[in-house]
């Protein structure tokens, strides 16, 4: 078998037991609860989660999304965390294994940390500082690492000019209009600055632009369809983090076509 079909494989696997995991972090954090204990149990019944019903996507299936003391519903949010977060860690060892895999861990623990504020800020509005905080060291050292075995010291500086470009540009837009952005969008913003320049200036620039675009749009459709006012609350995190995942995925190829389009 091709080895980037087994690293892919093995990353999608890992990737779901992670989305296991992600899904206490996004149920538990927002309540400031201990992500380790208590063991995750049936909010019905309290009965404690088995072993063998712990085993991501294929325990929900098999117990058909019911709790197997009780028989009340388990929400289908479950295994769809689960497999998506797989789905983000196989596309991300995709993108990077071949060219970049010094950049892997890195970008594997920004698709795991972005599965869980994109869901936290759908729910409660807010991007928690117990994630958003230490995702800056936690990327610094990986990015260094990952700078360190590709040689590429240069990769590194960008990122924090990146970081601290985007840091800034999110933390003005919340001093001209608090009502429009939030606080935790500007503390995330340096993590995605710094991720997105890491791979180029040009991933930083439509990793920027395209979370402004695409959640625009998003923001238009449902005035549109009087889903919202122009007043409604909207969060941005899940947009800033779709952004970015353009942005990873085809910023470089994006701003080389535009630019070839300019000159």
């Amino acid at each position: 078998m091709d080895p980037i079909v087994l690293v892919t494989l093995a990353a999608a696997f890992l990737g779901l037991l992670v989305g296991s995991f992600l899904n206490v972090v996004v149920w538990r954090v927002p309540r400031r609860e201990s992500v380790v204990s208590p063991p995750s149990a049936c909010p019905q019944c309290g009965a404690r989660i088995r072993a063998r019903d712990n085993v991501p996507v294929l325990s929900w299936l098999v117990l058909r999304g019911r709790c197997r003391d009780c028989g009340a519903p388990i929400s289908r949010r479950y295994p769809l965390v689960e497999a998506s977060t797989g789905a983000v860690f196989a596309l991300v060892m995709l993108r990077f294994w071949t060219d970049q895999p010094w950049a892997v861990p890195a970008y594997l623990y920004l698709g795991a940390i972005a599965v869980a504020l994109a869901l936290i800020d759908l729910d409660v509005h807010r991007l928690p500082d117990a994630i958003v905080l230490p995702a800056y060291p936690v990327v610094a050292v990986l990015l260094a690492a990952a700078s360190w075995g590709s040689g590429d010291w240069g990769s590194l500086l960008r990122a924090a000019i990146g970081a601290a470009a985007l840091f800034a540009f999110y933390g003005l837009l919340w001093v001209v209009y608090p009502a429009g952005m939030g606080r935790g969008d500007v503390k995330l913003a340096g993590v995605v600055g710094g991720a997105l320049a890491w791979l180029g200036w040009g991933s930083l620039v439509v990793g920027a632009f395209a979370a402004f675009l695409v959640g625009g749009l998003f923001a238009v459709t449902l005035v549109l369809l009087r889903r919202a006012g122009r007043k409604s609350g909207i969060p941005f995190g899940p947009w800033m983090i779709l952004g970015a995942a353009i942005g990873i995925g085809w910023g470089e190829a994006l701003w080389s076509a535009y630019l070839g389009l300019m000159l």
